[in-house]
């Protein structure tokens, strides 16, 4: 077979478009047809390129016998190649028959090359829209070399070499499902696929991938539940499926997983937070836009080591701001804005010594807005615009001199631009109360000197390019 395919395709390319050479060619089609061809030809295992010398065709000895044989055996070969070159124009041609067939037609680098390059091609197939051209560059042997594929040695054989990281980020690809694809790469550690147009569900079969740790499936069309399947994947560490459909409500083990980061914003999420949702290992928990509903658990609380940035704007969150918040002390960013929150400001968040950014804006908050919180070093931005505060002392009016913090919408008579008295006075005509209200004028910390100077490098709060559609945030 070897002999025989690629001697006819050798001969026949150098014969007729020869520019086409730019890919390795198949060696042994026949073999799996005719069992006594292999004896007719001296076995080809050369794998040709652009430098491909020339064997004379008459050098082929063919009985009368093997006319027939050796005609279907050029049309298939000329087939195969075609369909190499042309992508999927010919592919139909050849008979399914011989998709099993396909790895052992090329000469890959790793056996482990050769066994993801069906389901590459496969879901290369299921593609219906490729506006940047990536898939032009996913034919023959050479996956390393693919747009968007990258090639290491894995953990169990630091000798091999196959497709440990696929990067779709931005590359606008169209498909109906990235099932049997995604789950059938075994050795794959890395997957991000931003701002794409996958759509279909998470496969089940995901949780068998041993190395997986980094998932991103952001700014896609994916639906159904959360995927649960996620949670039988100890080597995971970050998960990024915001911006897709996803419905119905987050497990609690989600929280329990070994996660550094949870980017759930811009889905359609139906739930109560969690109550362990202190339990967690994350650094960043974006819960943004969606609906997500009832207190913020106290738990949250338990957290302190690990939690840098929580977002939980734009949800339909309701009851008071817990005190425990405040024992968040390595938390730089919390965003609950746009939410039905009420009751006052605790004094413990005065103890976010790291914070640099709090919105609470367009919630029902009111009473004061407490000093020790406007004394905090690092604070870039306090926002409590759209509320029902009545009253600011004099560290708090230095900031909104400065335009640190906003208060705007209120009920400060002394500011500009703030609520209408008669909606003031309606809203605290309605009786509110807090459960544990004696904790939120307690500080369960040492106050840091209230003349600490601001200003200085700042991180880069990474939750917030979370929020834009296009943004990868790692």
């Amino acid at each position: 077979m070897s002999a025989i395919c690629g001697t006819l395709l050798k001969s026949f390319l150098i014969v007729h478009h020869t520019k086409k050479r730019r890919k390795k060619l198949c060696v042994s089609l026949h073999y799996a047809t005719m069992k006594n061809s292999i004896s007719l030809y001296k076995p080809l295992t050369k794998v040709y390129d652009s430098s491909m010398s020339t064997i004379p065709f008459e050098s082929m000895v063919l009985s009368k016998q093997h006319l027939v044989s050796f005609s279907i055996t050029f049309l298939l070969c000329f087939n195969l190649v075609n369909s190499q070159i042309l992508g999927p124009i010919l592919s139909p041609i050849l008979p399914p028959i011989l998709s099993p067939l396909v790895p052992d037609l090329l000469n890959f680098l790793d056996q482990r090359l050769a066994i993801v390059f069906p389901i590459i091609q496969a879901f290369k197939n299921t593609i219906t829209s490729d506006p940047l051209g990536i898939t032009l560059t996913w034919v023959g042997p050479n996956i390393c070399n693919y747009k968007g594929f990258y090639c290491d040695n894995p953990p169990d054989n630091l000798s091999a070499t196959t497709v440990a990281s696929i990067d779709f980020n931005g590359f606008q690809l169209t498909a109906p499902s990235l099932d049997d694809f995604i789950d059938q790469l075994p050795d794959i550690a890395l997957f991000h696929a931003n701002s794409n147009n996958f759509s279909g569900t998470i496969s089940p079969k995901i949780a068998s991938l041993k190395y997986l740790y980094e998932l991103d499936l952001s700014n896609n069309l994916l639906s159904g539940t959360f995927p649960t399947s996620i949670l039988n994947m100890p080597t995971l560490s970050f998960l990024d499926i915001r911006y897709n459909l996803f419905t119905g409500t987050v497990p609690q083990q989600i929280f329990i997983q070994t996660l550094s980061a949870i980017f759930l914003n811009n889905n359609n999420f139906l739930q109560t937070l969690p109550n362990n949702i202190g339990e967690t290992t994350a650094s960043y928990l974006t819960f943004a836009n969606n609906k997500f509903t009832g207190s913020i658990p106290s738990t949250i609380g338990k957290a302190s080591s690990t939690l840098l940035e929580v977002l939980l704007l734009n949800n339909q969150l309701t009851g008071c701001l817990p005190y425990e918040i405040g024992f968040l002390k390595n938390l730089q960013l919390f965003d609950a804005g746009n939410n039905l929150l009420t009751g006052p400001l605790p004094f413990s968040l005065g103890c976010l010594k790291k914070v640099e950014q709090l919105n609470f804006a367009r919630n029902m908050l009111y009473g004061q807005v407490p000093e020790v919180v406007c004394a905090l070093g690092n604070l870039e931005n306090l926002t409590l615009s759209y509320n029902y505060f009545n009253r600011v002392g004099p560290l708090c009016r230095k900031l909104i001199k400065s335009g640190v913090l906003d208060v705007k919408k209120n009920c400060i008579f002394d500011l500009p631009d703030q609520r209408p008295m008669e909606e003031c006075v309606k809203f605290f005509a309605v009786p509110r109360t807090c459960i544990g209200s004696g904790s939120f004028t307690v500080i369960p910390c040492q106050i840091p000197t209230w003349a600490k100077p601001r200003g200085g490098n700042k991180r880069r709060l990474l939750s917030y390019t979370a929020l834009e559609r296009k943004r990868v945030v790692l």
